[in-house]
């Protein structure tokens, strides 16, 4: 597995990884959990997929197996900032508007979102690496631009995953089930390094 990180100008130096990441969020996020978001019958891409969003993407024997985006909390794009933000400015139907008790608007803190692992990744030593790399990806990415701080909205169960990478990770208000896939999520925040060595795959 290898790690790559990128922004929009330069998708060129990476073939087909920015729409295979598209396309592999697309099947999980619309055809497994049946999420009502942006897409065709290939990939899925919101607002969010501008030039201020940054990649980072796991890639196996050349396929995408991973990846998700990261944007400072400073980003205003059009009419839209960031995913939380704007969930709590209502613009988001399907994200409570309470799921964050206050707006975060700094160069330090960078949103975490769309993070996905493909089925094709079996085996938690396996998967455990695949995330490792994606969220050592996005680590690098914020503290290259300034950021100390990662948040996300994410299922509950990554808080957890991401202690054992030695992040440490902590949830910031109260959880909530999303309708549509029956998930509970949170916003979880993390500092931009490692607090302790990862912890040895069972």
């Amino acid at each position: 597995m290898e790690n790559i990180t990128f922004d929009l100008s330069k998708l060129h130096l990476h073939g087909t990884a920015f729409f295979d990441y598209l396309a592999l969020r697309k099947r999980f996020f619309v055809d497994t959990l049946g999420w009502d978001i942006p897409h065709d019958d290939t990939v899925e891409m919101d607002q969010y997929d501008n030039p201020l969003a940054h990649y980072s993407l796991v890639l196996r024997n050349g396929a995408v197996i991973g990846g998700a985006r990261a944007m400072p909390t400073t980003s205003s794009w059009g009419e839209y900032t960031y995913m939380l933000r704007d969930a709590v400015a209502g613009k988001l139907a399907d994200i409570p508007d309470e799921v964050l008790d206050r707006e975060i608007e700094t160069s330090k803190v960078w949103e975490c979102t769309r993070l996905v692992i493909s089925d094709a990744v079996t085996g938690h030593a396996d998967r455990s690496r695949c995330l490792s790399l994606i969220v050592d990806g996005l680590v690098s990415v914020a503290r290259r631009q300034g950021g100390s701080e990662l948040m996300s909205l994410s299922p509950v169960s990554l808080m957890r995953a991401l202690r054992q990478l030695g992040y440490s990770a902590s949830r910031i208000g109260e959880p909530y089930c999303n309708p549509g896939d029956g998930r509970r999520y949170a916003v979880l925040r993390m500092p931009a390094e490692r607090a302790a060595p990862a912890m040895a795959a069972r």
